[in-house]
C-alpha cells in the first residue's frame, strides 16, 4: 500500500497532529515525555472509554534490541487526527452522533502446524513459511475474542458493535480441519488443534532439526542464539483441547488467498494435491540452494518474476512435486484425512451450514447465491443508511497477491450507482439521479497495491482481471464511498485516496495480522459530526492476555501471552508492521456527501 513506511516511533509531527490545531503550540513547547502525556490525555478526554484498547496500553519490549526480550504493558498510542481529505472543525465532539461501530479481524492464519503440506524449510528465504509461535495460534485467537466480548462498544461513541468482519486468510494451509477450527473458534465450543497422532506433536519443532526453535530440545539454532527459552511441554499444551468463548456479536467473512488456494500460493485444483496433504511424509529440510530456488518460485508478483533476492528471473511454474517431496530431510508422520483441501464452494457451504451459524448471521454474509463458489462477493447492512460490500480479490491461479475480475468490478459499479444520487461517470461527468442515498464501506483481503496479480481465474477463465489502481479509480467516482478496509500485508497502514475533488476521496484502512507481531484487530466507528463532515475513528486492540508471559502456565490465556511474546522475538519479525502513529489510532475526516 502506498505510503506504508516503517517507523515505530511517535514523531513530533504525529504528536502535533494528535493534539489538533488548538493543542499544537502547547506540544511544541513541552519536553517529549510531557508531550506524550498530553497527547494521551487529549485522546482519553475525547473518548468514552479507552479501557481494553491500545489507547490505554500496548505490548512493549522490556529490553528493546536484537536479543530476546520479554514484554510488558507500555504507554498507549494516542489518537491522531488526519485531515488529508478535509479539515476538522472545532466542537465536533459535542455534535457527533454514532452511525456504526464494528470490528475487523484479519489474517488469523489458523494453522495445522503438523501438516505435510507445509514448507517450513523455506523460512530462511521466506519468513512466513515458519513462525515459532504458530502452534499457539488457535488458543491465542480465542483470547482475541475475549477482548472484543469484554468491550462495551466503540471507545469514542460507546455504540455497541454492529458486527465483526474478518478480511481473509482465516486458514493457513487451506485444510478442512483448519476451516473447522476457524468456525468453532469464532462460534464457540471445544477445539482440539491437533492432527495426526492424537497423543503427540509431530511437527518441525520437536524434530531436532537446527533450522527451527525446538522448545524442548536445546539446539545450535538461530532462535536459541537470540535467547529463545527452553519450554518443555509447550508443544503438548499447544495441541491440547481448549474452550473458545465464541464471539458475542454477529460476524461476517471475506475470502483471502489462503482460503481459496493451497498454502495461499499454489494454483487451486492441482492433480493429486490431496495425496500430498493427507500423506505420511513431511519434508523438514532441503539444501540451501534448493530452498532458495523453491522460495523464489513461490514468491512471484503476478508477472512471473520472482521477488526473492537472488532467486533468479522468470520461472515457468511452481515445482509442486519438489516442494512436497524429492530429496531432503523427511519425517514420517501420522496421516490424517481431515487435512484434505477445500474448494471455494465448500468454504462457503460450511458457513451456510446452520450448525455453524453461531452468533449469526446465517451464512456469515454468504448466501445461496455464493454456494457454488464462483462469485463469492456480497453486500450487507452495516447500519441504517450504510451498506457494506465484501469483495473477492483472490484468484484460483495461485500466488499470494490478488486482483478483481471485470464482472465483479461492474457489479460493484452498479451497486454504488444504485445508492448514489450523485456520482461521476467514467469520463468524469457528474451524474445526478433520484435514488435513496447510501454510504458505503468496502471490505477485501488485498490492498490496492497488492492487486497486481492479473493471472486468469479458472472460475471465469476468459474474464479480464483488473489491478488495484483501476479499482481505486472506480471508487473515486463515488462520493458516497467512505472507506475500503483490508488486510493481507500484516501491517498497519492508512492511506487517503484523493480524488479530483475532496468529496471524491476515501480512506483505505489496512490492519495488521493476528499471527505476526503486533497481533492486533481494529475497531472502526463512523460518526456524523453535524458540520458537513464524517469521522471514522480507528482503534487497535490486542488479545486479552497478560503482557508478561508465565512460562509455568499452560492455560489458553497464558499461551496467548506467549504467542505474542514469541511473535515479537521471531527472527523474521519486522517493526514496519506496527505502522506509523498515523496508521494506528486515528480520526479520519471525510466530507459528508449527504449533508
Amino acid at each position: 500500500m502506498t505510503g506504508l513506511t516503517g517507523s515505530t516511533g511517535l514523531t513530533r509531527r504525529g504528536f502535533v497532529t494528535a493534539a489538533g490545531a488548538t493543542g499544537a503550540g502547547l506540544l511544541l513547547s513541552t519536553p517529549l515525555a510531557s508531550a506524550i502525556d498530553r497527547a494521551m490525555g487529549y485522546s482519553a478526554a475525547r473518548a468514552v472509554s479507552t479501557a481494553g484498547t491500545t489507547l490505554e496500553a500496548v505490548a512493549t519490549p522490556v529490553t528493546p534490541g536484537p536479543a530476546y526480550s520479554r514484554l510488558t504493558a507500555g504507554p498507549g498510542w494516542p489518537l491522531v487526527v488526519r485531515e488529508d481529505i478535509t479539515a476538522a472543525k472545532s466542537g465536533r465532539d459535542d455534535r457527533r452522533t454514532a452511525k456504526a461501530s464494528f470490528v475487523q479481524f484479519t489474517d488469523m492464519h489458523i494453522t495445522d502446524v503438523q501438516s505435510p503440506a507445509r514448507f517450513e524449510y523455506l523460512h530462511q528465504f521466506a519468513g512466513s513459511a515458519h513462525r515459532p509461535q504458530e502452534a499457539l495460534g488457535p488458543s491465542a485467537t480465542a483470547s482475541l475474542l475475549r477482548r472484543v466480548n469484554g468491550l462495551p462498544g466503540g471507545p469514542f461513541t460507546g455504540r455497541k458493535f454492529d458486527f465483526m468482519m474478518t478480511t481473509g486468510d482465516n486458514t493457513d494451509n487451506h485444510e478442512q480441519i483448519e476451516l473447522k477450527w476457524f468456525l468453532d473458534i469464532l462460534n464457540g465450543g471445544r477445539v482440539t488443534p491437533n492432527t495426526g497422532d492424537a497423543d503427540r506433536y509431530e511437527g518441525v519443532q520437536d524434530s531436532g532439526a537446527p533450522l527451527y526453535w525446538n522448545p524442548g530440545k536445546p539446539l545450535d539454532d538461530a532462535y536459541t542464539k537470540k535467547g529463545f527459552p527452553q519450554l518443555p511441554g509447550l508443544l503438548d499444551a499447544a495441541v491440547t483441547e481448549f474452550e473458545s468463548p465464541g464471539l458475542d456479536i454477529p460476524w461476517l467473512c471475506t475470502f483471502g488467498n489462503h482460503d481459496n488456494t493451497p498454502v495461499g500460493t499454489l494454483p487451486a485444483n492441482l492433480p493429486g494435491i490431496d495425496h500430498w496433504y493427507t500423506g505420511k511424509y513431511k519434508i523438514i529440510g532441503k539444501d540451501e540452494s534448493t530452498a532458495k530456488r523453491l522460495a523464489a518460485a513461490l514468491d512471484k508478483d503476478g508477472t512471473g518474476r520472482s521477488t526473492v533476492e537472488g532467486g533468479g528471473g522468470r520461472r515457468a511454474g511452481v515445482p509442486v512435486a519438489e516442494l512436497f517431496g524429492g530429496s531432503g530431510t523427511i519425517r514420517e508422520i501420522t496421516p490424517d484425512e481431515r487435512r484434505r483441501t477445500f474448494s471455494t464452494a465448500e468454504f462457503v457451504q460450511a458457513h451456510l451450514d446452520t450448525a455453524n451459524t453461531g452468533p449469526g448471521p446465517e451464512g456469515h454474509g454468504f448466501t445461496g447465491n455464493n454456494a457454488d463458489g464462483r462469485n463469492v462477493y456480497y453486500t450487507f447492512r452495516i447500519a441504517p443508511g450504510i451498506t457494506g460490500i465484501s469483495l473477492d480479490t483472490t484468484t484460483l491461479a495461485g500466488l499470494a497477491d490478488g486482483s478483481i475480475g471485470l464482472g465483479q468490478y461492474l457489479w460493484v459499479e452498479k451497486t454504488l450507482q444504485r445508492g448514489s444520487s450523485k456520482y461521476y461517470d467514467f469520463w468524469g461527468n457528474k451524474v445526478t439521479q433520484q435514488v435513496t442515498d447510501e454510504l458505503f464501506v468496502l471490505f477485501s483481503h488485498h490492498t490496492s497495491d497488492t492487486m497486481g496479480n492479473i493471472l486468469p481465474d479458472s472460475r471465469h477463465p476468459l474474464e479480464p482481471r483488473l489491478n488495484g489502481d483501476t479499482f481505486v479509480g472506480l471508487l473515486n467516482r463515488f462520493p458516497n464511498v467512505l472507506a475500503w478496509v483490508n488486510g493481507h500485508t500484516h501491517l498497519n497502514g492508512i492511506v487517503a485516496h484523493i480524488g479530483k475533488t475532496p468529496a471524491q476521496s476515501f480512506w483505505e484502512i489496512n490492519t495488521a495480522s493476528h499471527i505476526d507481531f503486533p497481533q492486533q484487530a481494529r475497531i472502526i466507528e463512523v460518526t456524523d459530526n453535524g458540520d458537513g463532515t464524517l469521522s471514522l475513528f480507528t482503534t487497535l486492540v490486542e488479545a486479552d492476555a497478560p503482557y508478561a508471559a508465565d512460562y509455568g502456565d499452560t492455560s489458553a490465556q497464558a499461551l496467548a501471552s506467549l504467542y505474542r511474546e514469541l511473535s515479537y522475538n521471531d527472527i523474521h519479525a519486522d517493526p514496519i508492521r506496527l505502522g506509523q502513529p498515523s496508521d494506528r489510532n486515528t480520526e479520519l475526516l471525510v466530507i459528508n456527501p449527504l449533508a
